[in-house]
């Protein structure tokens, strides 16, 4: 059997689908096709701004973003020829409960994204005669219930979807929810944004797939950003060591996790263009080339740069250094580069609602400062030629240099 994700810009409109359809048609699934769905376009920034909204009690913006939502889905249904309340009735009120804390909110708000857009993909493809079954993931994966970042409990997850997948007279086509699953008591939980392709390779893994396809709208992987880089080149081959050291840096071509459940059964990871699906792409692999032959330049933008001293001017790598990644972890940041001497800590983290509390708690035991609106930029196969050029121009709040990779955390305006 053989798993293929779409993500959001794949499935972000009517044509989208049709091309999904187009795509999952060539494919052989005479041995089984798992396909792995997105939010549609931009719908978890939108049901992102619904939660927010609700949680500050702006009831009326929080049912017209809703409203919008809903219209943006009835939109698509309609010009797929499905009939909206007949074919699929969507949700019309929004799952949210004063009682409980943001991020249990979060979750059972903006995975709706999830459980629309595979609604609709699983009814119109079986309206084009193709042998599907729709699957609710939020029964299928379990996890724990750190929301927003849910823990998944492979072993009851791997049993139940292989118990699912190898029923009798199963369809050959699956259309399953990426990012999200669910507790043991039936609540909905999050991956963590960017979670399908984790979702993918989990589902890759538990049933030991030929190989795991994701669908970008890019030829594969590059070695940047054809939004900030324009002239990018393809990388056809990677090995997983290198794939992981690219997605930890912050490239957005695939989610940090999606790897090791993939390496562990010696599964290929193909990033294929949703657009030109002929073409081969990139592959990730234990054949896969390395290292890297040309300079990759990785941006991680929405970073803050904290930098810690200690009130007493105790050194603060050998007494505190514990201390600090305790509050770190106990606040959720991420943290995507580390800088010491014997008296300051700096750390970038992505700067997320949970960064105020964070500095609260720093501030406490420690002299903090701070700046925010910056970026890391990340040059793995760096050379003093190269890494002059990329500091040309740039305010460097920090930098980093290693004999193959350089890391400059700069003014967001900067890039």
């Amino acid at each position: 059997m053989k798993v293929y994700k779409f993500g959001g810009a794949s499935v972000k409109d009517a044509a989208g689908v049709r091309n999904l359809e187009s795509i999952v048609r060539q494919a052989d699934v005479q041995d089984g096709l798992m396909v792995v769905v997105s939010a549609m376009g931009k719908t978890t920034n939108a049901l992102e701004r619904v939660v927010e909204f609700c949680d500050a009690g702006k009831e009326d913006a929080a049912l017209n973003q809703w409203i919008d939502i809903i219209d943006f889905h009835v939109a698509i249904m309609k010009e797929l020829g499905l009939q909206p309340g007949t074919d699929i009735r969507l949700q019309g009120e929004i799952p949210f409960d004063p009682a409980l804390p943001y991020d249990e909110n979060y979750d059972q708000i903006v995975s709706m994204g999830e459980i629309m857009s595979t609604q609709i993909i699983a009814v119109y493809l079986l309206k084009q005669g193709l042998s599907v079954e729709w699957w609710n993931m939020p029964k299928l994966l379990r996890t724990d219930d750190t929301w927003r970042e849910a823990k998944v409990d492979s072993e009851t997850s791997a049993a139940v979807i292989k118990a699912g997948w190898e029923r009798p007279n199963r369809p050959h086509i699956v259309i399953a929810q990426g990012f999200i699953g669910g507790t043991a008591d039936g609540k909905r939980t999050t991956l963590g944004r960017e979670g399908s392709d984790y979702s993918a390779a989990l589902l890759g893994n538990y049933l030991d797939a030929e190989s795991v396809t994701i669908w970008k709208d890019v030829p594969g992987i590059l070695n940047a950003d054809p939004r900030i880089e324009p002239n990018t080149v393809l990388i056809p081959s990677l090995r997983y060591m290198d794939a992981v050291e690219l997605a930890n840096s912050g490239a957005q071509v695939m989610h940090p996790k999606t790897i090791r459940p993939l390496e562990n059964k010696h599964i290929p990871l193909y990033v294929r263009p949703f657009g030109d699906p002929t073409a081969a792409g990139s592959v990730i692999s234990d054949d896969g080339v390395g290292p890297i032959g040309i300079p990759v330049y990785i941006w991680r933008k929405n970073q803050i740069l904290i930098t810690m001293r200690a009130k007493d001017f105790a050194f603060v790598l050998e007494e505190s250094l514990s201390e600090i990644f305790d509050i770190i972890h106990r606040n959720r940041l991420k943290v995507s580069l580390i800088q010491s001497s014997a008296v300051t800590i700096s750390v970038c983290v992505d700067n997320t609602r949970f960064v105020p509390d964070a500095l609260e708690a720093l501030k406490a035991r420690f002299n903090v400062s701070y700046n925010d609106h910056l970026s890391l930029l990340t040059i793995r196969g760096t050379t003093p030629e190269i890494l002059e050029r990329a500091k040309a121009g740039r305010t460097i709040m920090l930098s980093q240099t290693t004999r193959r990779t350089a890391r400059l955390v700069v003014k967001e305006n900067d890039n």
